[in-house]
């Protein structure tokens, strides 16, 4: 079984800060992370090798210094890493780095075919959770999104059976490999490095590969000449500065202080009672 994990290297959220005049996000001086997100994805992948005896790749797209994420992926246990690389891909929007990252997948099934492929639900600098289902899409895998916990996997037949977080509720699911799986937070525990992988990682021979490399021919579908989403203006919210205001006291009931609440709702919008009467079909 060979399943490959796509992970990224973000600035830290925490510490984002956007210029006053710019408008730009400021990344210098801001540390690199890899993606929450990514790494329940890699847990994941690396569960199910220990129960089928798999193996794990794992793959990133960004500057020569997102290295440290995927050496960082090696000491938890995975087999081979992967960092995609080149200046071509500079500025790519999501519809580029899916195709970019499809392509690196499409050549690493050319070496060892690819049974499952796990990201992060998305990541926190653009929260789009749109280059998993990119991925899955380029490829013809079966999409599997938002999915919280794994229940059967069957590589006889073929097949996993996992479970998904929806709307109403929780979704049980069954479809065929190969798979793209897009994993939600605190679906599990994410293991600590192992001092012998530690020292792996220090020692790895890391594989770095140009769009030569991956595959890519068609320059004008990576980078910015494959990005059509322009982003127009970053900014940070404004703080707020009405100070926070008082529903009941200590000594109020659940109840009168549900009560205050929703009057207080419908005194600052008029349409929003009428709005629930209608959607409960019912008079005013």
């Amino acid at each position: 079984m060979h399943i490959v994990v796509c992970i990224k290297q973000v600035p830290d959220s925490a510490q984002i800060r956007v210029h006053p005049v710019t408008n730009t996000i400021m990344r210098q001086g801001v540390p690199a992370i890899v993606n929450p997100y990514d790494l329940y994805a890699i847990e994941e992948a690396l569960r199910l090798k220990d129960r089928c005896h798999g193996r794990v790749t794992v793959l990133s797209m960004g500057p020569p210094q997102a290295e440290t994420a995927l050496r960082k992926a090696i000491s938890f246990g995975a087999d081979e890493a992967v960092l995609l690389t080149d200046r071509s891909f500079a500025g790519a929007d999501t519809l580029a780095t899916s195709y970019a990252l499809a392509a690196a997948i499409g050549k690493i099934n050319e070496e060892l075919p690819v049974d499952l492929v796990f990201t992060g639900k998305q990541t926190i600098d653009g929260d789009t959770a749109q280059v998993g289902p990119g991925i899955a899409k380029r490829l013809g895998l079966e999409l599997l999104t938002y999915v919280s916990q794994i229940d059967a996997l069957d590589l006889e037949r073929r097949e996993i059976v996992v479970r998904r977080r929806a709307e109403g509720g929780v979704q049980v699911l069954k479809t065929r490999l190969p798979a793209l799986i897009t994993m939600l937070e605190g679906t599990n525990e994410v293991r600590f490095a192992t001092m012998a992988n530690m020292f792996r990682a220090a020692r790895y021979d890391l594989k770095v590969w140009s769009k030569e490399d991956a595959g890519i021919t068609d320059a004008t579908k990576i980078g910015l000449k494959g990005s059509p989403t322009v982003v127009a203006k970053v900014f940070a919210p404004q703080p707020r500065s009405k100070p926070a205001e008082l529903v009941g006291n200590e000594t109020s009931s659940p109840q009168d202080l549900a009560v205050n609440l929703i009057t207080t709702l419908f005194a600052r919008h008029p349409n929003l009672e009428s709005q629930f009467a209608k959607n409960a079909g019912v008079s005013p």
